[in-house]
């Protein structure tokens, strides 16, 4: 392993987001259809927040109770992705060290993080892509 590998190398640069003013059921559809866990929220290129599917499964009776689906439609309905997602999250740089993302992820309860740089973004970062690049050293 090399020790000062940056994040660039790992992360997901085309990223799929979403923008505060979408529908909360488009980020249900983006999460399924493209079998992802986290998306940055928008505006413009600058990430002004994270929703992640486990943020939508606290909030949906789906997983839990069959027959449930129009209690979810009504759910998602009520909320705005600025209600749910987390605000100005915590982000990283290109050049930041797997080894010093792999020190976030282990000290905070992240699974995901947006690679930003010069405020824009530039990708995603998640353990799932920590672990692959493990697994080929």
């Amino acid at each position: 392993m090399k020790k000062r590998e940056p994040v660039s190398h790992i992360m997901t640069k085309s990223v799929i987001t979403v923008n505060q003013m979408d529908d909360l059921k488009e980020v249900v559809a983006k999460l399924k259809s493209n079998a992802i866990r986290h998306i940055p929220v928008v505006n413009g290129n600058e990430v002004i927040g994270i929703i992640s599917r486990s943020d939508i499964n606290r909030l949906t009776f789906g997983a839990l109770f069959e027959g449930q689906e129009g209690a979810d439609e009504a759910i998602l309905d009520m909320l705005s992705i600025a209600q749910i997602m987390t605000s100005k999250p915590k982000t990283v740089s290109p050049e930041t060290s797997i080894r010093d993302l792999v020190e976030i992820f282990a000290k905070e309860e992240f699974h995901a993080l947006p690679v930003v740089d010069k405020g824009i973004l530039k990708g995603i970062v998640t353990t799932t892509d920590v672990m692959h690049y493990f697994l080929e050293q």
